[in-house]
């Protein structure tokens, strides 16, 4: 029965290494078809918060994806703000859609600790250009490809999305205290709860 035991206990660690090994490869380099892909997915669950279709990107780089990713986003949010359409109903559905999107990644990666999901999150945003640094409950955004585009209405808007994920990957959520766009050299904030420690 012992035996047993070492020997889960055995393969359990072995993979939880070699989770961790790969989570760091992805975050040196992350081959183009992968972060096209996950690219993709990700204007479709924000087209879909804001109930509509997501433009024709199937011929574009991701370098361009990513830039029509931010357009998108900008002109939608302040759409948003300048209609009546309630602010609430919208923002739970970014949170719904990328907790969503969180889930899947926890599940499909088989994230098990708070260490594997807060490395994944790098990773995640990493891929879309936004150079997130956590250490202690603390977040540090030195540089974001999206503080070019957004008003700090659209990056508050928008930070749902950043809660959902966060959510779905550890059951956090990420409380901004400054913000790149309000004027900030950088933004800052704490990433709270978490489903293990």
């Amino acid at each position: 029965m012992k035996g047993n035991w070492k020997m889960k206990d055995a393969i359990i660690s072995w993979k939880k290494r070699s989770l961790m090994m790969l989570l760091k490869i992805i975050k040196l380099y992350i081959p183009g078809f992968i972060k096209k892909k996950k690219m993709l997915e990700l204007f479709r669950l924000t087209a879909d918060a804001f109930q509509c279709e997501p433009p024709d990107l199937r011929r574009l780089t991701f370098a361009r994806i990513l830039s029509e990713y931010a357009l998108f986003t900008k002109v939608q949010a302040e759409g948003y703000f300048q209609s009546s359409l309630p602010l609430d109903e919208l923002k739970q559905r970014l949170y719904k859609n990328s907790y969503t999107y969180g889930q899947n990644l926890k599940k499909s990666f088989h994230i098990a600790s708070r260490e594997e999901a807060v490395a994944m999150l790098e990773v995640i945003y990493k891929l879309i250009e936004i150079d997130f640094k956590y250490e202690q409950d603390k977040f540090i955004i030195k540089r974001c490809f999206f503080s070019k585009y957004y008003s700090k209405e659209a990056c508050k808007l928008l930070s749902s999305l950043d809660n959902g994920l966060a959510a779905g990957l550890l059951g956090g959520r990420l409380r901004f205290y400054q913000r790149i766009p309000e004027g900030c050299s950088c933004c800052k904030g704490y990433l709270k709860g978490g489903f293990l420690k």
